[in-house]
């Protein structure tokens, strides 16, 4: 009985011994999986925090990265803004110092620009090299000189990332004594080209495509700059050229002016001179004559009457020829003395109408004026402004035709000025005599003209007596129809 109890406890104890070892191998099937789980999770955490730690460096690269292009943009702007402040090719490479390369990450820089005439590069600035040093770079860019013309033509930048396999890359870092460098062609579409080299000792500091490209803006505005000094040289030469053949110019018309006026006083000194000569001998003439009509010499037949009229006539024309000179000649050389005083025109030009008033009937034609109330005063010489309008309807009076003539007479305010038109229905003046009928001397070519004597000297007397009193005289005229003479005097104040 106690073997049998023993043997029950015993497959008793054996069966809970095999539940117990089945629920433990469970438990660590179960602690395994869970220990896989917790392997596979540690295995992720570890590639995320890889993955973590190589963004964080990226990020940081990127950062220093975006540093550098910002101090680069800012250096650039402030060498971009210090080249164009002058228009000097020699001091544009000056206003280019180490600090600003240093922040665009460099620590040597040259540049050369190709000189035509010696068919050479010549060094325009340095940076970071010594004289001994300029000398071996001169010498090895006059060598490979068609390596740089080259980049020129190409219109191309080069740094030692772009060009691995180049051969000329190690004689640059070798002449150069760098080990990244960046080479960008200066293009002027005016001036000198060339090109301008940046370089570094540091081999960690290799170019970027970002570098190479802030290298290529700093040339383009050093190019810019060249280009702009190149044309204020060309427009300060032009100005220059311009200023002394203007200088000369003025020096010719200053001694042609001076010639006119020398001749201009000679004909006035010779006019004087010799209508002076003729009026004595025109007095004596005409005073023979008076006597001889008078017939206190004994009476003359009518023929010979007849000649003497003629004779004293005709030495009255001739008297009035030689005042006319001389008055030219004295306004002309200013001998003569406007007496300027306050004239009303309305009764100036009422004396003026019945000096007229015989020749108007004869010839038959119409003599009006018309003042506006504005109009009423003017500053001039009563006896010369007289003069003026004497010379002006009389002249108008030859061409109006017979019967049917009209001259009429305006003033108006135009501005400080008094304008005066004298008008007529007379046969016009050609458009190439306009300018011309002012001159001494001068008569229109027509049918009129051939019949009335005159001397061409009233006109030219008229213009002389308006512009000594300040004003301007002027003709309009359509053939066919008639003209309008214009001039102007200074109002009352």
């Amino acid at each position: 009985m106690l073997t049998l109890i023993i043997s029950i406890l015993f497959i008793v104890s054996v069966c809970v011994l095999l539940i117990m070892l089945t629920t433990r191998n469970d438990k660590i099937k179960d602690l395994q999986k869970n220990v896989g789980n917790l392997k596979q999770s540690l295995d992720e955490m570890d590639e995320q925090a890889k993955l973590i730690i190589r963004t964080d460096i990226e990020l940081n690269k990127a950062q220093e990265e975006l540093d550098k292009k910002i101090n680069g943009l800012y250096a650039l702007q402030r060498l971009s803004r210090a080249v164009s402040t002058t228009l000097e090719e020699s001091q544009i490479f000056k206003m280019i110092d180490s600090s600003n390369i240093g922040e665009l990450g460099f620590e040597k820089t040259v540049s050369f620009l190709w000189s035509e005439r010696d068919r050479r590069f010549i060094l325009a600035f340095n940076i970071g090299y010594s004289q001994d040093e300029e000398e071996l770079i001169q010498a090895s860019i006059d060598l490979n000189k068609d390596f740089y013309l080259n980049l020129i033509h190409q219109k191309k930048t080069v740094s030692s990332n772009t060009m691995p396999d180049d051969p000329i890359k190690d004689k640059i870092k070798n002449i150069f004594k760098v080990m990244t460098f960046v080479v960008s062609p200066i293009l002027p579409k005016e001036g000198r080209v060339g090109f301008i080299f940046l370089g570094t000792e540091n081999p960690d500091m290799a170019p970027s495509e970002g570098d190479e490209e802030l290298v290529t803006i700093l040339a383009n505005q050093i190019g810019q700059a060249l280009e702009n000094a190149k044309l204020f040289e060309n427009t300060w030469k032009a100005q220059q050229e311009l200023e002394k053949k203007v200088e000369e110019r003025t020096q010719e018309l200053k001694q042609a002016l001076n010639e006119v006026r020398i001749v201009s006083k000679r004909k006035s000194d010779f006019i004087s001179a010799v209508s002076h000569e003729l009026r004595t001998p025109l007095t004596s003439i005409k005073g023979y004559a008076s006597i001889l009509l008078a017939g206190k010499l004994g009476e003359l037949p009518e023929e010979v009457k007849l000649r003497l009229s003629k004779v004293n006539k005709h030495s009255d024309e001739l008297v009035n020829l030689v005042n006319d000179l001389l008055d030219i000649s004295r306004i002309e050389s200013g001998r003569v003395t406007m007496h300027l005083t306050p004239q009303d025109l309305p009764s100036i030009l009422t004396e003026i109408a019945d000096l007229f008033s015989i020749q108007s009937k004869e010839k038959g034609f119409d003599l009006s004026f018309k003042i506006e109330d504005t109009a009423h005063s003017v500053i001039a010489d009563a006896g010369q402004l007289k003069r003026v309008f004497i010379n002006l309807i009389g002249n108008a009076s030859k061409f109006v035709p017979q019967g049917e003539g009209k001259i009429s007479i305006a003033g108006y305010k135009v501005g400080k000025f008094i304008q005066l038109d004298i008008t007529d229905n007379g046969c016009g003046i050609p458009e190439e005599a306009r300018e011309k009928i002012f001159e001494e001397f001068y008569r229109v070519e027509n049918a009129i003209n051939d019949q009335v004597k005159g001397t061409g000297l009233g006109l030219a007397l008229v213009k002389h007596i308006i512009e000594a009193h300040g004003g301007r005289i002027w003709v309009t005229s359509k053939l066919g129809v008639g003209s309008t003479f214009s001039f102007t005097l200074p109002e009352e104040r």
